[in-house]
């Protein structure tokens, strides 16, 4: 298999690394259970990793310095450097690569952390393919979901595997089980996912439902079940055009989130405005209890949506054109 590193020197003296943010359409949730989910790329959110040796010496116990840009919070600068050790040490198991000088590893991330977006395992790959650069290696594509899928349940708990694929993949996919494979586009439009401004948490999202489902007899199969109905009627509505049916699904799986207390009342406005200015169907996107909302919306519509959105809350909008995107993927 093509690796995605091609370097084969060692220890060059920088390696560079870069994976973009994902928005599930249906399957949240669901898709730990086994069902399918149907993920989409967001390209212009990217994470940009570098990593280098530093001139620091290295004392066998502190060997890596860790910098995130912008203005991150002291908690997420901790919690992403903890993540970061283990991940590191996991590559070099994985792959077989002694200790060395002190590394420094800079991480630019332009996806909001906490929004369903796959921040933590778009980091994960940059991070990842970073070292691969950095030591030479090469790294199959196999390989690298591997290791992001080992940050993602030390980051989340039990974690699907849909995000660790869905942030490496140039365009929307259909995940189930560990099995990927593209989605055949029919539809035109575009996707605006709108951020809510409110941090969600899949950790916890995920033992909430999961304690309400062993609350109650059956909960549990009813939701996987209707999830995977929803998923398969709107990846077929997609592939053939019907994007009227593809915007309903979107808000039949939305009261689904909602009926299992995973939506808020932000979330739930942004969604009542996005379908009152015209979208043809909108949804929470993520784990919930906070996160993004995703519109399926026609161009001329666009404009209106966006302006709704932002009324409702939104801090701030991006578009995903639907046209080329089955050019692109994998």
């Amino acid at each position: 298999m093509e690796g995605v590193s091609g370097s084969r020197r060692w220890a060059r003296s920088v390696g560079i690394g870069r994976a973009h943010a994902k928005a599930i359409l249906l399957g949240e949730h669901a898709v730990v259970y086994g069902a399918p989910a149907l993920a989409l790329p967001i390209p212009q959110l990217t994470v940009t990793a570098t990593a280098g040796w530093s001139s620091h010496a290295s004392d066998g116990e502190d060997d890596l310095s860790y910098t995130m840009t912008g203005s991150p919070s002291r908690a997420l600068v901790t919690q992403a450097s903890d993540s970061l050790r283990r991940l590191v040490d996991a590559f070099k198991e994985s792959l077989g690569v002694p200790g060395g000088p002190h590394l420094d590893v800079i991480l630019d991330g332009g996806v909001p952390p906490g929004r369903g977006l796959g921040s933590s395992a778009a980091t994960s790959r940059a991070i990842v393919l970073a070292l691969a650069d950095l030591f030479g290696r090469e790294l199959t594509e196999n390989r690298a979901f591997e290791l992001v899928q080992t940050a993602e349940n030390m980051a989340h708990g039990r974690a699907s595997g849909v995000d660790a694929r869905a942030v490496g993949s140039p365009g929307p996919l259909r995940f189930q089980a560990g099995e990927v494979r593209q989605l055949s586009i029919g539809c035109d439009g575009l996707f605006l996912v709108a951020d809510s401004g409110t941090s969600g948490s899949t950790k916890e999202a995920v033992e909430m439902l999961r304690d309400s489902f062993h609350a109650r007899s059956g909960a549990q199969d009813a939701f996987v079940d209707r999830a995977t109905e929803l998923t398969e009627a709107a990846e077929q509505a997609l592939a053939e055009g019907r994007a009227e049916e593809l915007g309903a699904r979107l808000v039949d799986y939305h009261e689904l989130m909602r009926s299992a207390g995973l939506s808020t009342d932000r979330i739930d406005a942004m969604v009542g405005a996005a379908l009152d200015a015209g979208s043809l169907g909108a949804k929470i996107t993520g784990g919930g209890l906070g996160g993004c909302v995703i519109a399926l919306t026609q161009p001329e519509q666009a404009r209106e949506v966006t302006r709704r959105l932002h009324e409702a809350g939104a801090a701030q909008t991006w578009a995903v054109p639907l046209k080329g995107l089955d050019k692109h993927a994998v």
